[in-house]
């Protein structure tokens, strides 16, 4: 076996479960090394059945007491049920649609079981839990990685695969310099790679996580360090018409004094011949799209062109109704460039791209297509900025440059992250931040409470709809486990709208979540945004951007399964209007730190603070997110890690960059490759 073996020469991995692998870029051997787990289980502490609480995963050794019981209970609903026993006691244990245990597990033979208890009666039970006999355990007794899945692809058929794997561990190439991991006390490749999937205990996983960490950090310092480069050699096309008192005369309001202020850092770097490329972020409701505006008026002005990318259709749309409605009455042709666009419509705005009568254009990734060429691109603007990777932002940049000048870069992000978070993952950006909302906007109220209240809940949302109002109800998330996530998903969007039609019969309640086509969810949202129903049950497809100002509650169910910057994003989707909102947070966790979590958000509607307390409780990796921010991987950025180690890995790649600037060395080629590699879409910064 080699790290170039493909997965489909594994027994029992055929075509179809190697199709669904791709799906998590895993093709060979080497792929999936490189494929960390996103969280254990830790199987190796034993439990008697006397010793059990509620709510806890435990381990349990025990002999199969009498043979099980099986019950139909309904269509497409079985139930097995049995009884096991150790020294210490009984326990009850069920399983659904699992059929096959009655016949697996033999009475009289003893087998580990793991899952987590609850209490029937003054006995535990466990549900559905994982086994395997005492005589061969394979996954019990053990850490156990718990990994990222995809339809078709179970846990356990993962963690086998990377079982397999693992001594091909011995032959990957350590990309990190002896020196470097000795100076930094890092472990070598190898021994991370081991014990980032079956680690001995949490120790060792810690150490293993520190390393990948470091080394993704690292490269990506240097990645950004070579951008940052590029930009102070370029140059750019010098935005002369930057009359801010003419922007302000267009718009239907006052800006706020840190509109004034950002607007006032964009037009010294437009006016300055260099490329700008600043982050501009702002709250939920900040108004990030008038300094947009004011980017695009300048830029149009003074005779070139520019060009706006957001994540989906619904927010490009969005963007586009309110910048054309903005812009429009001033001289500034706009455009709506979407995967979803007719052939005509597209051959047409095509067109007025490259002679120039289009001047701005609103789209999704669709403007990085081929066909898209501009007569005179100077400015890019990103919009939600984590949802694109650097080469996205790259490919659109690209399209802006004629061999002596690259266009203007602006990326907006709602998702406000602490300022030494954004100075570090922002490494080629300057910083802007609009720090004051618009007056006239009522913070959201925000409530705690569990699902016993949930009556009271629905009699709430009934009586703002009577005074003309609507409300969002986001779906529980479903984890990935065993299950198909989307199918497991869909049945969990579909029985929730099912539960608040039955309490709300006589109102108008649609669905939205993320099997639907693009065109679908669009036709719902517009109907929503057109107040043509009342209730818009959702996964958190309506996480970003989304604008109803008459949608003036939300109600979040298992509120503990989000992180706080997902959950204040959410809220965002209230409050924008004049009315006041209310936000709930359903959630029947007892532990203490989750309601001392949510408190933090009940307690503050300001997003640097929250963003700053879910820093602090889950660490930068999980704050991002697997791809958010620009990070090329993230897959050891989901482990763990503090803003230490990140400024170590920083200072560790300034300092190599300051002996050997272009990685020439002989030594640090390996080092070059790998920055290529993850930068590959955008060569020409190692030029």
């Amino acid at each position: 076996m080699t790290l170039m073996t493909k997965l489909t020469d594994f027994p029992g991995i055929g075509a179809q479960r190697g199709k669904a692998l791709e799906k998590l870029g895993l093709v060979t051997v080497g792929d999936l090394l490189a494929y960390c787990p996103r969280d254990y289980e830790d199987r190796t502490k034993k439990v008697k059945i006397e010793d059990i609480l509620a709510d806890e995963a435990v381990c349990v050794e025990a002999m199969v007491a009498r043979p099980a019981k099986h019950a139909f209970l309904r269509k497409g609903l079985d139930m097995t049920r049995l009884e096991v026993v150790d020294e210490s006691g009984q326990m009850t244990v069920t399983f659904f649609n699992q059929s096959y245990v009655k016949d697996a597990l033999a009475v009289g033979a003893t087998y580990l079981f793991y899952g987590k208890a609850d209490m029937s009666g003054t006995q535990p039970a466990l549900t559905n839990p994982s086994f395997e006999s005492v005589k061969k355990p394979r996954f019990l007794g053990r850490i156990m990685p718990v990994y990222a899945l995809t339809r078709g692809v179970s846990n356990n058929l993962l963690a086998g695969l990377a079982l397999q794997s693992l001594d091909c561990a011995a032959k990957l190439t350590d990309r990190l310099p002896q020196t470097l991991r000795e100076a930094h006390g890092l472990c070598a490749l190898e021994q991370a790679t081991r014990q980032i999937h079956f680690p001995e205990d949490m120790e060792a996983q810690a150490v293993a996580a520190r390393r990948l960490l470091f080394e993704e950090l690292f490269f990506l310092a240097i990645g950004l360090a070579f951008l940052k480069g590029r930009r102070d050699r370029a140059q750019a096309q010098r935005i002369s018409a930057c009359d801010a008192a003419a922007f302000e005369a267009v718009l239907p309001f006052s800006p706020t004094g840190a509109q004034q202020r950002v607007v006032r850092e964009i037009i010294g770097d437009l006016q300055s011949g260099a490329p700008m490329n600043r982050l501009v972020q702002g709250d939920v409701g900040s108004g990030k799209t008038a300094v947009a505006a004011a980017a695009a008026f300048f830029t149009v002005r003074s005779g070139f062109q520019a060009a706006l990318m957001a994540p989906t259709e619904i927010l490009a749309e969005q963007h586009y109704r309110s910048l054309a409605k903005l812009l429009e009455p001033a001289g500034i042709a706009t455009a709506l460039l979407t995967g979803s666009t007719k052939a005509a419509a597209k051959r047409k705005i095509y067109a007025g791209l490259a002679d120039g009568s289009i001047h701005f254009v609103i789209g999704t990734h669709a403007l990085i297509s081929e066909p898209v060429q501009f007569e005179k691109l100077a400015l890019v603007i990103t919009d939600e900025q984590h949802r694109f990777g650097v080469n996205q932002r790259a490919a659109l940049l690209a399209k802006g440059e004629d061999g002596v000048h690259q266009p203007h870069a602006l990326v907006m992000s709602a998702t406000p992250i602490p300022r030494t978070l954004a100075l570090i993952v922002y490494g080629d950006l300057d910083i802007s931040v609009i720090d004051e909302l618009p007056p006239g906007r009522t913070p959201v109220k925000t409530y705690l409470m569990t699902s016993r209240k949930r009556l009271e809940l629905y009699q709430f949302i009934d009586r703002a709809i009577a005074g003309g109002r609507q409300a969002y109800l986001v779906c529980p998330m479903v984890e990935e486990n065993e299950t198909t996530a989307a199918t497991a998903e869909l049945k969990a969007v579909t029985s929730y709208a099912d539960q608040v039609r039955a309490a709300l019969p006589h109102r108008q309640i649609a669905v939205i979540h993320g099997k639907l086509k693009a065109q679908e969810k669009e036709a719902i949202m517009q109907a929503f945004a057109a107040g043509e129903t009342h209730i818009l049950v959702s996964t958190t497809v309506i996480e970003v951007g989304v604008d109803v100002p008459n949608a003036t509650v939300m109600a979040v169910e298992n509120a503990e399964r989000f992180g706080l910057s997902q959950l204040h994003q959410l809220r965002g989707r209230v409050g924008r209007g004049g009315e006041q909102s209310h936000c709930f947070l359903i959630s029947d966790s007892v532990n203490e730190d989750t309601r001392q979590r949510l408190k933090i958000l009940r307690d503050t509607t300001d997003g640097f603070k929250i963003s700053e307390e879910d820093l602090k409780l889950r660490g930068p990796g999980e704050f991002f997110g697997s791809r958010q921010h620009g990070l090329p991987a993230a897959g050891a950025a989901l482990l763990a890690g503090d803003l230490r180690l990140m400024k170590e890995a920083q200072e560790a790649a300034h300092s190599l960059l300051r002996q050997d600037a272009a990685l020439s060395q002989l030594e640090h080629g390996e080092i070059l490759a790998h920055v290529k590699q993850l930068f590959g879409e955008n060569a020409g910064i190692f030029n």
